[in-house]
């Protein structure tokens, strides 16, 4: 039953009060429920939310996304208590790689490098040299030297599009995100013809990948997106991402229209999260994520690899943290 807008109003209060108490921050990805976006500390794309993850002082972290999101926040929050409002909110794309399939693909190709999207379990990391986002994906690729042979695991669309991008020959994982999947070409096209002076802002997990990229005026992250559709004097935008985005960008640019590029890019895991489990969550502590030491240390240590690259004054080199050795 939805809830009145009375109900709302005393919900997000309880919220913001348990929050001061249990000295908790919210994070929430760009796909989560507007109502959650609306009271997060931070919203934002992968990249982002690691970034803030591993820098907050919060004693509590309640992570508004889906189970992996939440796991890298534990990973890099060892002291720190990591909540996911509904434990069954996971990935599709996450769910195609698992560790032990990752360690049969890498004995196949011994020396190789493997650089795996962080849409994928803190054990899929604990196996991957570096962890990449769709924000830092071609920095990670150009980073690693030419000679080296690489494997790029799980999303076969976002490898498509950095081979295009940077010339490299990768070996690349079947995996996709469905939502993503149900973008088309033959929608897009109708909706530049319906809108011809709008923009397509296009990310690179989109199923239409190859076919979609001449249409697209830029190719980017979810935080790409926003940022594109900020700085831009168009004041129409074609969106190819999840669908739930559509609330921040529409928040932040009241004057500007933007049109999904499909209503079926919707990710029923995103949006398993809502207010009532975040009251619920803060209220129980429940339900926490913990990622096993071992593989939390693994898992770690790709990951900061990634944030070196992608903002090296953040962190300092650490032993055995550059590029692995053949």
């Amino acid at each position: 039953m939805a809830l009145t807008v009375q109900e709302k109003d005393r919900m997000v209060a309880d919220i913001l009060r348990l929050k001061k108490e249990r000295r908790a921050i919210i994070l929430s990805h760009n796909y989560q429920r507007g109502e959650l976006q609306d009271i997060a500390d931070f919203t934002g794309d992968s990249l982002g939310l690691t970034q803030q993850a591993a820098k907050t002082d919060a004693r509590v972290i309640v992570f508004c996304g889906v189970h992996f999101m939440a796991e890298t926040a534990a990973v890099m929050n060892p002291d720190k208590l990591v909540l996911i409002p509904d434990p069954e909110a996971g990935c599709s794309l996450a769910a195609m790689i698992s560790a032990d399939s990752l360690r049969r693909w890498k004995a196949e190709h011994p020396g190789a490098v493997v650089v795996t999207y962080i849409n994928c379990t803190a054990e899929v990391k604990a196996e991957s040299d570096y962890i990449c986002t769709s924000t830092n994906a071609l920095k990670i690729i150009e980073s690693i030297p030419p000679d080296r042979e690489i494997l790029f695991a799980p999303d076969q669309f976002l490898g498509t599009y950095l081979m295009k991008k940077t010339g490299r020959t990768m070996h690349i994982w079947p995996g996709y995100c469905h939502a993503h999947q149900k973008v088309r070409t033959d929608r897009i096209r109708r909706l530049k013809e319906a809108h011809p002076r709008a923009q397509f802002l296009m990310h690179p997990e989109c199923g239409c990948l190859t076919s979609c990229m001449p249409l697209a005026d830029r190719v980017v992250s979810t935080e790409g997106i926003i940022k594109a559709a900020r700085e831009s004097t168009a004041r129409e935008f074609i969106i190819g991402t999840e669908v739930g985005i559509l609330h921040r960008l529409q928040k932040e640019n009241p004057d500007k229209k933007f049109y999904p590029a499909t209503e079926e890019a919707f990710c029923e895991f995103m949006k398993l999260n809502d207010l009532e489990k975040v009251l619920w969550s803060l209220e129980d502590l429940e339900h926490k994520v913990v990622v096993p030491p071992e593989t939390a240390r693994r898992a770690r240590r790709a990951i900061e690899r990634m944030l070196e690259i992608s903002d090296p004054g953040a962190y300092i080199q650490k032993a055995g943290s550059g590029p692995p050795a053949d």
